[in-house]
């Protein structure tokens, strides 16, 4: 790997907007986002203390211990060869239309169109999904502090409040959302640190190893513990996604083309690590399975904390994990308001001169901040009718992004010499690390589409494979309204509209 892992000099802002006109685009955002930050915004998203402690109820019941802990160390291999190959793409394309430019580039206007549509409802479902289960920690806070009662429309209200939180931070300025994910790399590690710290020092008693790395639970429903494992696998495939934020953010980045790059990466692989250790201090320190499983709080890692430190030292962890899922939900607005950007400039949204507007005060696309909280609620209104309405809207962020992140690495792999790396380049490995990546994908997206639980009924139906299918058709039905301003330009264009970029009246 050319520059995977040496360090590199900040090369000044004028090259990063030089690259970005030759790739089509005048620069009109603020770049003042440094590598730190850029890495910050992905592990952010990924947020294990979001991902790993709301799923983990989902992991007990679906191959317990053994999938869950094993899991986690094999998908994260493999998320980690996607990251890697999406890194060595986001590098030679580093715009804010991320996915679906390097899908266009490489692949044309369809790959492109269809990347972009999956990528986009996969971003404003995450938030959707990321900001209600704040929502449902809080008021499990609140139940355990002042016995509040966590209805739907309670639930709901927070909801609404958290969302209108994130759009707010985000209209300060990309400078503030960069300060803010620091302080959440921060505060992540040092809260998987506190939280493993308190399970393994207070209780008296602890789970074996044995119990913790070989324990096979399986209360799905399904009879065939190979599938029942499969199914397993996808708490860590969840809790791993939303790293692309870093190539969504590259048009605010310093040296994007190695910073963005090496975000995604170390997004990846710091995330898998502190992952390992927080889902490991959690499963030792069970002290009843099955009331684990059936916790009054409806939050499992609740219950675990209640049973091993006490009713006052679970409100203060559950504050920890709230306050990471508000910095998660945060770094995904931020994420996706760049992709709403984007993919409006290339006129590919309904109402997209819009949602391209850029303040002149704070460089940020203050409406496509506000259509993508707006949206986000949206998708989350039908949870005040149905548990399995929650659900369903993970299936629209997963069976969106995850599919996304493939294709401009099959693209790429299929363009051959044609395609021209940029600085961070994986070099003789980019081929193998590229096929393992699409594989896996290709694998984890039909796991993602089966059935979790048997019998299958109408509040237990995966309704992932429903979402796949809703995304494609309305990507279809507009594809015959819009692509004729769809249009993203061409990389270097004509010698007249590179002198028109050069005078910045594009």
């Amino acid at each position: 790997m050319s520059t995977a892992w040496s360090s590199s000099s900040p090369v000044p802002h004028r090259d990063d907007e030089q690259r970005l006109r030759e790739l089509g685009y005048q620069p009109v955002l603020a770049r003042r986002m440094g590598g730190f930050g850029n890495f910050a915004i992905s592990f952010s998203v990924i947020s294990i203390l979001s991902g790993c402690m709301t799923l983990y109820g989902f992991g007990l019941d679906t191959g317990g211990p053994a999938v869950m802990m094993w899991g986690w160390a094999g998908v994260g291999l493999f998320v980690l060869c996607v990251g890697l190959a999406l890194a060595e793409v986001t590098s030679a394309y580093p715009t804010s239309g991320a996915l679906y430019y390097m899908a266009d580039r490489l692949g044309g206007r369809t790959w492109g169109w269809y990347t972009g549509w999956l990528n986009l409802l996969g971003l404003l479902g995450a938030i959707a999904g990321i900001d209600y289960g704040a929502a449902l920690f809080t008021g499990a806070f609140l139940n355990l502090q002042w016995g509040f009662d966590p209805t739907p429309e309670s639930t709901m209200l927070i909801f609404v409040c958290v969302l209108l939180l994130h759009a707010a931070l985000n209209l300060f300025g990309v400078r503030l959302v960069s300060v803010l994910n620091s302080v959440s790399v921060w505060w992540h590690l040092a809260g998987v640190a506190i939280i493993v710290g308190a399970l393994a020092i207070v209780p008296s008693h602890h789970q074996s190893p044995e119990f913790v790395f070989t324990e096979f639970v399986n209360d799905t429903g399904w009879s065939n513990p190979l599938y029942v494992t499969a199914i397993g696998l996808l708490l860590a495939q969840y809790t791993f996604s939303g790293y692309d934020a870093s190539a969504h953010l590259s048009e605010e980045t310093s040296n994007a083309s190695v910073f963005a790059a090496r975000g995604i990466v170390r997004a990846i692989w710091v995330s898998w690590v502190a992952g390992f250790v927080l889902l490991a201090g959690l499963t030792f320190a069970i002290q009843d399975y099955t009331g684990t499983q059936g916790s009054a709080t409806g939050v499992p890692p609740a219950q675990i904390l209640i049973d091993a430190l006490g009713t006052g030292g679970a409100t203060v962890m559950l504050l920890i994990v709230i306050v990471a899922q508000l910095f998660c939900g945060n770094a995904e607005v931020a994420a996706a308001s760049r992709m709403v950007f984007a993919f409006s400039r290339d006129g590919a949204l309904p109402g997209s001169r819009l949602w391209q507007r850029v303040s002149s005060r704070t460089q940020t696309p203050v409406l496509a901040v506000w259509l993508s909280v707006v949206v986000a609620c949206v998708l989350a209104l039908p949870s005040l009718y149905s548990e399995t309405a929650y659900g369903a809207v993970t299936a629209i962020n997963v069976i969106g992004i995850t599919p996304a992140y493939a294709i401009p690495i099959f693209l790429r792999l299929r363009a051959g010499d044609r395609f021209q790396p940029g600085p961070w380049s994986l070099g003789r490995w980019s081929k193998p690390v590229g096929w393992i990546a699409v594989v896996w994908v290709a694998l984890v997206t039909v796991l993602f589409c089966l059935p979790q639980s048997s019998p299958v009924t109408a509040d237990s139906m995966n309704y992932a494979s429903i979402a796949l299918a809703v995304v494609l058709l309305l990507a279809t039905v507009w594809w015959f309204v819009a692509r004729r301003s769809y249009n993203t330009p061409s990389a270097y264009g004509t010698a007249r509209e590179q002198a028109e970029i050069a005078e910045g009246i594009v």
